[in-house]
């Protein structure tokens, strides 16, 4: 038997200890490398001037030919403002990194000695750098889609003659939601998928499926998909297959849902096990996580560290996660529709 990917040494390419090793000259060089390249030129965050800026290196910033601003290697960025030494912030990419079911902000302050707000927000600012930057191209050849509920639970009560029936749905709790999948098979013979996108519904129904397949899935495309009643108007417009999960999990010719479900394996982890509870307000940022965390599954750590620091170097400056234990929070969530 082949040894699995992740037990192979090209999976670790990234050490958290060579990382926080890193003087705050090395840490600057790696960050303005994969935020701009090599090379002496850098693009300034206010004109959007690319050239040979006059660098200050006592302050490690430079000033821009043109228009004359002042501007360091996370200017512009969504590490804008930071307090803490640059490497601190390339450890907790590194240590996120390798958390592949997710990393609660406890852990992280933890692993980095600091604050637990300080890991709190930081953490929220790789997952929208992720959000940002994500690849929303539409998907094509098999596609696997499916939904899940979450912050829906209602606690039984203790007598039987008090419970209520929590099928229905005056009994629903207000903040339920639905997080939808929808993953691209790869071609190669049990590669699993290749592309997860997701959104946060209110509830799995024709309308926002059939809106959100119209968007994202490219006509010609095979959808496949469980016995929902969400996924019936698919057959007018795709090749639609279905799997009767009350019966079986899988059809007899052949179809499965088992694309949507490994994600859900892997969400269903990182929600129990790491993070336990998933606000509303950020929920479409933590199923995105698990989406790319899903994605990159055969990538090196080198690689998605390298990934994700760009990402977060090309992000623009959030204002929802600038003074947030202030006060300055988002103020609604980021529902599909």
């Amino acid at each position: 038997m082949a040894q699995h990917f992740l037990l192979s040494a090209k999976a670790r390419t990234l050490s958290v200890r060579k990382v926080m090793e890193l003087s705050n000259s090395e840490a600057f060089t790696v960050f303005k490398e994969l935020r701009w390249g090599a090379g002496d030129e850098v693009a300034c965050p206010v004109c959007g001037t690319i050239g040979k800026h006059y660098f200050k290196p006592t302050r490690l910033q430079w000033q821009c030919k043109d228009c004359g601003h002042t501007f360091s290697v996370t200017s512009g960025t969504i590490f804008a403002f930071h307090k803490l030494p640059l490497r601190v912030y390339l450890a907790a990419i590194a240590i996120y990194t390798n958390a592949v079911k997710g990393i609660s902000a406890l852990q992280l302050a933890r692993d980095l000695g600091v604050q637990y707000k300080t890991a709190f927000v930081l953490a929220h600012k790789i997952r929208e750098s992720l959000m940002e930057k994500r690849d929303d191209a539409p998907l094509s050849g098999e596609i696997h889609m499916d939904g899940a509920y979450v912050n829906g639970h209602i606690r039984p009560k203790n007598k039987k003659e008090d419970r209520i029936d929590r099928r229905l749905a005056i009994h629903q709790k207000p903040n339920k939601r639905c997080v939808f999948v929808m993953r691209q098979k790869c071609q190669e013979l049990a590669a699993g998928a290749v592309k997860t996108l997701t959104f946060v519904l209110k509830a799995e129904n024709q309308t926002d499926v059939s809106n959100l397949a119209d968007e994202f899935v490219k006509k010609g495309s095979v959808i496949c998909a469980d016995e929902s009643n969400a996924y019936d108007p698919l057959h007018a417009k795709f090749e639609t297959r279905r799997v009767n999960h009350s019966i079986e999990y899988r059809a007899d010719d052949g179809t499965t849902n088992n694309l949507a479900e490994s994600y859900f394996s892997r969400f269903r982890r990182m929600q129990y096990g790491q993070v336990h509870k998933f606000g509303n307000l950020y929920l479409a940022n933590y199923a995105n996580e698990a989406a790319y965390r899903e994605d990159t599954r055969r990538w090196s750590n080198g690689e998605i560290f390298r990934d994700i620091v760009k990402k977060c170097a090309r992000t623009l400056t959030n204002r929802d996660w600038c003074g947030y234990w202030q006060g300055n929070k988002r103020q609604a969530e980021r529902l599909a529709f």
